[in-house]
């Protein structure tokens, strides 16, 4: 396209700056200090705070809350969903049911890549020699894909679940990604009385496998059962020093957060 003050030809530029910055996240983790999880949703949502944003669900224990939540301000926010072909039929079968009773409309169902499936985990057996391994190919790269579309997206991680979430923000740049994505975590500073007395209050049903001893539930072959009192994510990956799959990470490796981040704003 020419000038048309010059004549010369204007040069085509590509924004290659991040999405977000750290100090983006901290301002919108003070704006956002003593407000509700609600009215903060309805604006990242309504106006378009964080950009184009998606919720990632595993339809657990406890993701009926958030997908509620933001059901009841727009149901067609797209919700993400990794199809691993490793879930339990029970987490299949609660997500076609969850989708329908909220009336969600944009479920996005992600599956990993079957060239690479073929090449790296011919048996399907990875996960029991190579945890990692498997989440990568699984879990990670998909996601990484599909969110590569989306400015920001919403987790349904609790500041309970374990130590390493333990002093998350609501707002945070996703370390995963190079170009300053937003991740949010709306629920960091539930803990489980409210996010029970809100199954309560909204009569939303719970994942079936809750009730049998899983209150973390992901992939079958990498979740187990949890005694009363244990950590709820003690069941996932057991006999492995493993805690995450991949998608969340600490802000730092020992759970600490980096300077000018504070907790549950």
């Amino acid at each position: 396209m020419a000038d048309s003050t010059t004549g010369a030809r204007a040069v085509d530029r590509i924004d290659t700056g991040p999405r977000f910055t750290e100090d983006q996240a901290y301002r919108l983790n003070r704006m956002f200090r003593g407000s509700s999880t609600e009215e903060m949703l309805e604006a990242v949502i309504k106006d378009g705070l964080a950009g184009d944003v998606a919720a990632v669900s595993s339809f657990g224990a406890e993701s009926a809350v958030l997908l509620h939540l933001i059901a009841s301000i727009d149901r067609n926010v797209p919700v993400l969903f990794l199809e691993t072909g490793k879930h339990f039929p029970e987490t299949l079968s609660y997500r076609d049911m969850l989708v329908e009773r909220l009336g969600l409309t944009n479920l996005i169902n992600l599956y990993p890549d079957l060239d690479e499936l073929q090449a790296k985990d011919e048996t399907g057996l990875r996960w029991s020699y190579d945890p990692d391994g498997c989440c990568e190919i699984r879990k990670v790269k998909p996601l990484a894909k599909a969110l590569s579309e989306f400015d920001a997206s919403f987790t349904g991680r609790k500041a309970f679940q374990s130590s390493t979430r333990a002093n998350l923000p609501r707002f945070e740049i996703d370390s995963s990604d190079a170009q300053g994505r937003l991740k949010i975590n709306p629920l960091i500073d539930w803990d489980a009385s409210h996010i029970a007395a809100y199954f309560v209050m909204h009569d939303l049903p719970p994942n079936p496998l809750v009730a049998q001893g899983f209150p973390s539930i992901g992939c079958s072959p990498c979740t187990h059962k949890v005694a009363p009192g244990e950590d709820p994510r003690s069941g996932r990956w057991k006999g492995w020093d493993k805690t995450e799959c991949g998608i969340h990470t600490p802000l730092t490796e020992d759970g600490e957060l980096p300077p000018g981040y504070e907790p549950f704003l």
